[in-house]
This record gives structure tokens, C-alpha cells and sequence, in this order.
């Protein structure tokens, strides 16, 4: 075999895991099938390569990405670029160090066009400083690898193969802690996983499945809880128009709307703007899906662009609400037995919105690494302040991080059972009996004032969600997952029991097939939203 054939095939396994390729070549250095020089060489030249090529990546799709709306801001590009000129040494040498940062940060300089020759240097010191490094330690402990895995692999293939296996598997674990950026994101993903609020849907809803299943059967199907609340379309279970529902409540205590229809983006605009004027609204106003999921596509509108971008991208029925400042918002969930003179609430989100508070040195990205709490939704928050996150907060400056009161979308939830008073319960429940048919579900409240709120008074309703809402108080870090499921299971024995004493009293039930193809329909129907705020 030709003493270049090892090296052109460590060249090019750089581009499959540069990783792998580095310890593959320390393990076949130290069994001397391959010169340290002509490895550590192949590997680096690889790597190195390989940067290039996402730099070229971003140099030459770059100008044209820049020409799509949703990517065309002018200012904060001029402030990555000005960052990046002023710090690409240590960012793109400390990136080799720092997982999941490298491929974005490196096409990015080619998009933002930075020096060929200044990436290119940095670039190349970055894998002079990894790779020899990595192939060295490897085929030093090339032994100690083998040895300890000979008794369960022996000394052939397989064995190095599980060596350089583990190896890759060290280095990424070194990886997660190498810098202190590193090891802010390893201690927040750790904090999450510690914290069942944060858990994969899937995971944490995998108990309250059984329980449905079992509700199910206790009442007579799936469907009885459709009739929970005869008033809206299916009890209000999946795609239920906000707007439909809204328009059911009294408007004294609803935040005004308008309905966007789906058209072409510019007479999308022209309605807005025509119904804005009509009402006297001013921006800031929100838009929102007419069938959301779990607050995404809510956005803050400041301007006729922002309205354009929106239109332009989210092509379903829109609503749009002026913006209510708040400053604070609840999750009122409500309950009444057909059978029950008075109805009663069951549960009171207490939503506390996100900020960070500048101290002139420290950039948005910084703070938000920082906060204890925020950094827990640091890539939410990141997202959706793209554009500002090298931007230094004067000292004392603050900043909101979101406005859309979802737990998803970054609203820290408190248990709010000190809110609820007898004259906001007998206010809450009047409203909901306005609502013929409506029995059970959640009111998301704007309010000014605790006093004015627990009084009944000073509510501003941004939507109200029917039988599949969440008591969102189970959501509070203090609250157990026990006591989370414990609720859970209560809320929606509620939903089915309410359910089965209206089925008793005639109201329709959704069948089996229905349901399925309302949930096959919402999600083939569901686009694709911008970054929520």
C-alpha cells in the first residue's frame, strides 16, 4: 500500500468527524501503521480544509440568504460584523473547543465576509493547536486503551474500534467543560434535566396518557370529553378558532381583535391597516395564529414591515389584538358541573415575564448565560433576540426577554392560588356563564393591578382555551411532580365528568374518527412560524 493512501484516507474522514479521524490516527500511529508526522499532517490539513470550505459555504450562499425578509437587518448584521472584526481570533480559535459553535461561527465569516486571509490564519492555528494535541494523547494511551479492553474485544479490529469509540466519547465530554462558555451551557442542559418543567412533552405526559385512557373507558369513550364544553367546536380539543371564541365573550373584558384571512401578503397588510385605522389602534399590536400551539407564532408588530414580514410568512388565519402592557398576566383555570349553580376556579397561573438587567460591560448573550433562571431557555431567548445579543445593556437598562405569557415560550409560571378572592371567582364565573355552553377551561388575563384583579375588576382577556387547556400552575419550580401529576389527573377527571353530565343531557359527542383526522388535519395544516416573543 502507498504510504499516502492512510493519509488521503485520514484527509478525507476529517470531513465525515474530525474527531474520530484524529483518534483513528493516533490508534494507527501507535500500532506504527502510520507516521506521526504523516498523521498529525493528514488530519490537520483535513480540518483545516474543512473550515475553509465553511467559510467559502458562507461567502458564497451569504449575499444571497441576505436578500430573504425575514433575514434583512441591516444594523444587527453591522454589529455581528463589527464583533466579529474585533474579536474573530478568540472566537474562532475558541470555537475548536466549543461544541455546537464551530459551523455556524465559521459560515457566518464567510457571510458577513470576513478577510480570507484573517479567518484563514486563525483558522489554521485553531487546528495546529487541536489536532496534534488530540492525536498525540491518543496514541499515547493507545496501550492503556487496548489493554483495558483486550480481555472483552482482544487485540484485533473490534478493539480499536471500541478504543476510538471512547475516545471520541472523552474528548467530547472534555469538550463540555473545556471554557467557561462551555461549561455555562453543560451546567444549564444539566439544570434542565434536573428540572421535570423542562422535559420532553412526550416524556412527562406519558402517565397522563394512561390516565385519559383509562377516563376514556370509566365514560364511555375518548369522545365524552368533547362535550365538556357544548359551545365551542368539539368542546374546544384541537383547532378551535381563537377568534370564534373570543368573539363569544363579553367585550368589556376582551382585548379587541381582528381577524386576518388567509390572502396574498399584500392584501393581508391592507386589511390590518385598514382595521387599525378604523379602530384607532397604534403599534405595538400583536399577531398571532387563529389555531396556535402552546404560544407559537405570537409576535410583538412595532411597524408595517414587522406586519409584512409576519403576513408574508405565516399564511393561515392571523389574529390581531392591540398589545396590552400588562405588566402582569394570569391563567385563570375555570370549572362548573352543568348540575352547579355557581362555577368555581379551579387553579390561578401567576406569569412572571423574563428580563435581564444590563451592567454596561456584559453583552445580551452574557447576561442570559448568567441569569440563573434565564439560561435554563438560553437558545429560546438567543433566537429571538438574534439581532441584539452583542449588544452591551447600559447599567440599569432592562430588557424584556418575552411577551407572549407561555411557558414554552420562555414565562416563568407561579402558582397563583393567593390571587383567587370570592369577588374575582363570582366575576370570573359570570363571564364564563355569558359563554352558553362553555364549562371548563383556561382565561388568559392581562391585568395592571393585584388589587384591581383579585377585586374582579381590570381583566383584559387575550383568549380563552377549552376542554385540552392546562391547569399551567402545575409549571411552578416549587410545585412536585407528584403534585403536578396529582393535579393533572384531578383536572381532567373534572373534564370528563363534565363531559359525561352534559352527554347525559344531550349534547353531542365527537366519534373516534373525527378526533383523529381534527388532529391529522392540525398538524398537516400547521406552518411554519416565525420565532415567537
Amino acid at each position: 500500500m502507498s504510504p499516502l493512501t492512510p493519509a488521503a484516507a485520514l484527509f478525507a474522514a476529517t470531513f465525515v468527524s474530525e474527531d474520530l479521524a484524529c483518534i483513528t490516527a493516533g490508534l494507527l500511529i501507535q500500532r506504527g501503521e502510520v507516521g506521526l508526522l504523516t498523521g498529525m499532517l493528514a488530519c490537520t490539513l483535513g480540518i483545516f480544509a474543512g473550515d475553509v470550505g465553511l467559510w467559502a459555504i458562507g461567502r458564497g450562499f451569504g449575499r444571497v440568504t441576505l436578500q430573504w425578509r425575514w433575514l434583512r437587518q441591516p444594523a444587527a448584521l453591522d454589529d455581528l460584523k463589527r464583533w466579529l472584526d474585533r474579536h474573530a481570533a478568540g472566537a474562532i480559535v475558541g470555537s475548536r473547543f466549543l461544541p455546537g459553535t464551530r459551523l455556524p461561527l465559521y459560515v457566518l465569516s464567510g457571510v458577513l465576509n470576513v478577510p480570507l486571509a484573517v479567518f484563514a490564519l486563525w483558522a489554521l492555528i485553531a487546528s495546529v493547536l487541536w489536532t496534534p494535541t488530540l492525536v498525540l494523547l491518543t496514541a499515547s494511551l493507545g496501550d492503556a486503551f487496548l489493554g483495558w479492553l483486550a480481555p472483552v474485544f482482544g487485540l484485533g479490529w473490534p478493539a480499536r474500534l471500541a478504543a476510538a469509540a471512547g475516545g471520541l466519547m472523552l474528548i467530547r465530554a472534555v469538550r463540555l467543560f473545556a471554557t467557561p462558555a462551555a461549561r455555562q451551557r453543560t451546567s444549564a442542559r444539566l439544570a434542565r434535566l434536573r428540572r421535570w418543567e423542562f422535559w420532553p412533552m412526550w416524556l412527562f405526559y406519558a402517565p397522563v396518557a394512561m390516565w385519559i385512557a383509562y377516563l376514556a373507558i370509566r365514560f364511555r369513550g375518548i369522545g365524552t370529553m368533547t362535550a365538556a364544553n357544548p359551545g365551542m367546536p368539539d368542546g374546544g380539543t384541537v383547532g378551535e378558532s381563537k377568534a370564534d371564541i373570543l368573539e363569544r365573550l363579553p367585550a368589556d373584558v376582551t382585548i379587541p381583535f381582528v381577524r386576518i384571512p388567509p390572502a396574498d401578503p399584500a392584501g393581508r397588510v391592507l386589511l390590518l391597516v385598514t382595521h387599525m385605522r378604523t379602530m384607532d389602534w397604534h403599534f405595538p399590536i400583536v399577531l398571532k395564529p387563529d389555531v396556535g400551539e402552546r404560544g407559537t407564532g405570537v409576535k410583538l408588530i412595532r411597524s408595517d414591515d414587522d406586519a409584512a414580514a409576519y403576513l408574508g410568512a405565516v399564511t393561515g388565519r392571523v389574529v390581531a389584538q392591540p398589545y396590552h402592557p400588562g405588566p402582569f398576566e394570569a391563567g385563570v383555570f375555570y370549572y362548573r358541573m352543568p348540575a352547579w349553580p355557581r362555577g368555581r376556579i379551579f387553579s390561578i397561573t401567576d406569569k412572571h415575564f423574563p428580563f435581564i438587567d444590563g451592567d454596561g460591560v456584559s453583552t445580551v448573550e452574557e447576561l442570559v448565560w448568567r441569569h440563573p433562571r434565564v439560561r435554563l431557555q438560553a437558545d429560546v431567548f438567543l433566537t429571538r433576540h438574534q439581532a441584539i445579543r452583542t449588544h452591551v445593556l447600559e447599567r440599569g437598562a432592562r430588557l424584556q426577554l418575552a411577551i407572549a405569557g407561555n411557558h414554552a415560550q420562555g414565562t416563568l409560571f407561579r402558582d397563583g392560588q393567593h390571587l383567587i378572592t370570592p369577588a374575582l371567582e363570582a366575576r370570573i364565573d359570570a363571564i364564563a356563564r355569558s359563554f352558553d355552553g362553555f364549562f371548563v377551561g383556561r382565561f388568559d388575563i392581562r391585568y395592571g393591578s393585584v388589587e384591581a384583579f383579585k377585586a374582579g375588576e381590570d381583566l383584559a382577556i387575550v383568549e380563552l382555551n377549552g376542554a385540552t387547556a392546562e391547569s399551567t400552575n402545575i409549571y411552578d419550580p416549587d410545585t412536585s411532580l407528584v403534585s403536578a401529576y396529582r393535579q393533572l389527573f384531578r383536572q381532567w377527571w373534572i373534564v370528563f365528568a363534565i363531559g359525561a353530565a352534559n352527554r347525559r343531557r344531550g349534547a353531542a359527542v365527537s366519534s373516534l374518527g373525527r378526533l383523529r383526522d381534527l388532529v391529522r388535519d392540525h398538524l398537516a395544516t400547521k406552518p411554519v412560524f416565525l420565532t415567537s416573543d
